[in-house]
């Protein structure tokens, strides 16, 4: 059995969604499956780097925001920051960014559909959604941090030496923005990041491997917390987790897996819409040209210096003896800090 679709994406995040725009562009008949209304929303840090920026301008995408210069780390007394080199970051609120990718799928033409895909079937030519009638030449997996179709493959494998699981906490606080960087606030168990997202609105994302409410675990940064008097929190915390999440291969037969459905490592380094960004890039690339092998190979170049600094940082932060002095380092090497954020910006 043949024919059907060049495209079928599963799940209508910014991965699925910005696949789909690729693919419309290159002439692809794709579909998405998303059972969830418009605009998503999900706990996340909210700030785009330039990169990510650079990526939704290409598609022709405006999305509303607060600039943002750079990357401030801070702990205690010390701090240390470093501006971004090739164009602004952006704040967005995660509703904005999906509202703005959906509504350009929808005026490319790709049809998105209200269905919830947990069962695929490959065989030479295509795979097939039992019970919906839908067929593909290939079907994409963006269907999110704990995919129901790498799961459903058999694809997922246990992280390795991973240390204990973290966690994200987001929440919205109604008070001005005291900075144009994205601060990341060191803790001794977690770290707190700031977003400014408009005029009158930051974001609070808390990435930690305690389980403890939102509410006790901003207590652990007295000076942040007294910023953010309880009556201004406008959102109810948002939880995701745990972050880390391995897949054994991004090319399974006809099933290519994109966005955070491909690996994830943690939210340290705030990289996972460029990435998403990235990946579907490189995977409608690969389906045009007639070279899907070749995803794995580029989706892994793509994504190695976040992984590994991503790493670095996160068996850093989990180990006793190395914690401790992350922060400290990085501000008494400033130019090395500015390295790393430029290099992943």
């Amino acid at each position: 059995m043949s024919g059907g679709h060049d495209l079928l994406i599963v799940g209508g995040g910014p991965a699925g969604l910005a696949t789909a725009l690729h693919a419309a562009r290159a002439g692809l008949d794709t579909v998405i499956a998303e059972p969830r209304p418009a605009p998503v929303d999900k706990a996340c840090g909210e700030g785009l780097m330039p990169g990510a920026v650079r990526a939704l301008t290409a598609l022709g995408l405006e999305v509303p925001g607060h600039p943002l210069t750079g990357i401030r780390y801070l702990q205690g007394p010390r701090q240390v920051q470093a501006a971004f080199r090739y164009g602004p970051g952006l704040g967005v609120r995660r509703t904005d960014l999906h509202g703005a990718l959906h509504r350009a799928v929808l005026d490319a033409g790709v049809p998105v559909l209200p269905l919830r895909v947990e069962e695929v079937r490959q065989d030479t030519t295509g795979v097939t959604v039992p019970g919906t009638g839908l067929r593909a030449r290939w079907l994409v997996a963006a269907d999110g941090l704990h995919s129901p179709v790498r799961r459903a493959l058999g694809l997922e494998t246990k992280p390795r030496g991973a240390g204990a699981p973290r966690y994200g906490l987001r929440r919205h606080y109604a008070v001005p923005p005291w900075s144009p960087y994205v601060e990341v606030h060191w803790g001794a168990h977690a770290e707190a990041y700031v977003t400014p997202l408009g005029p009158a609105l930051v974001g609070i994302a808390l990435l930690t491997a305690r389980r403890a409410p939102f509410t006790t675990q901003l207590d652990g940064f007295p000076a942040l917390a007294a910023r953010l008097p309880p009556e201004a929190a406008v959102t109810a915390v948002r939880g995701a987790g745990p972050l880390r999440q391995r897949a054994r291969t991004r090319a399974h037969g006809r099933v290519l897996l994109v966005g955070d459905a491909a690996g994830y490592i943690d939210a340290l380094t705030g990289e996972g819409v460029s990435l998403a960004l990235t990946g579907a890039e490189a995977l409608v690339a690969n389906v045009r040209r007639g070279t899907p092998s070749r995803y794995e190979t580029d989706w892994s170049r793509a994504t190695r210096r976040h992984r590994l600094l991503t790493e670095l940082l996160v068996r850093a932060r989990q180990q006793p003896a190395l914690a401790p002095h992350i922060m400290p380092t990085a501000a008494r090497l400033p130019r090395l800090f500015a390295a790393a954020v430029n290099a992943l910006a």
